[in-house]
């Protein structure tokens, strides 16, 4: 398949480059540019200056290489956008510490919403395949070891665990586009009351009684206890979810 920018999707040189086998060989001082140092070079371009100022140019001046040398090493704008994502994950958490598989979970949430909070530029990346890198394989294996834990079949497992990494992404993905939209949260107040305005409560009798309580929306750079950096909503799903798993796992070992 085509990428957007350059050349076709090349899985094993995309792999090879991911994984560090792909490394040019050069001698002197350009052979200190490396895959690791490019990706980081650009992730400091992306969280000051945002996604949309992120070209193989500036990142080859970022880093004082040409932008040559960057495609040496990475040969299209898409792979480097996948090679910084991978990075920008780092190592999953240790939840060894965690005193239950449901605990391991809602740790590892918590990780991942801190992470989506530190680099909001890796929610404008479509996503287009599954992860290929080893850190973002690494987070996935950290999830699924839990959910097999509670006693999840294999099959099982990979469809929870897909389900509440599309949440986590989803909720931060709204946090950030309301944030960028009203920073202030100002529009929120103006919202619910213009709606109460108008929402008949005999024709809307459901948003009616929602709407009579405070139910923030979720925003970047926003704490919400209990859930620690959890929205409220995010958290009040996702215990729903585990309360589901481990009645569905109890029953299915009767």
């Amino acid at each position: 398949m085509a990428t957007r920018n350059d050349k076709p999707d090349d899985p094993a040189r995309s792999i090879a480059v991911l994984w560090g086998e792909d490394a040019p060989r050069r001698r002197g001082p350009k052979g200190n540019l490396t895959v690791d140092r490019i990706a980081h070079g650009a992730i400091r371009l992306a969280d000051r200056d945002g996604l949309a100022a992120l070209s193989m140019q500036r990142v080859a001046a970022e880093l004082g290489f040409t932008t040559m040398s960057i495609y040496n090493h990475i040969p299209s704008k898409d792979l480097l956008l996948e090679v910084m994502m991978d990075a920008a994950a780092g190592e999953p958490p240790d939840l060894a510490q965690a005193g239950d598989w449901r605990e391991a979970v809602l740790r590892w949430t918590r990780e991942l919403w801190a992470s989506f909070a530190a680099h909001p530029w890796v929610l404008r990346i479509p996503v287009e395949r599954g992860p290929r890198g080893p850190h973002q394989l690494a987070w996935f294996d950290r999830l699924l070891t839990q959910l097999l834990r509670a006693g999840l079949p294999p099959k099982e497992a990979r469809s929870a665990g897909l389900y509440v990494l599309s949440s986590v992404r989803g909720m931060a993905q709204t946090a950030l586009d309301l944030t960028a939209a009203d920073p202030e949260g100002r529009a929120d107040d103006e919202l619910a009351r213009l709606l109460a305005d108008v929402a008949d409560p005999e024709r809307f009798p459901a948003l009616a009684a929602v709407f009579a309580e405070e139910h923030p929306l979720p925003r970047a750079g926003t704490e919400t206890e209990p859930e620690g950096e959890l929205h409220e909503a995010l958290a009040f799903g996702l215990h729903r979810l585990l309360d589901g798993l481990e009645g569905w796992v109890a029953r299915s070992h009767r």
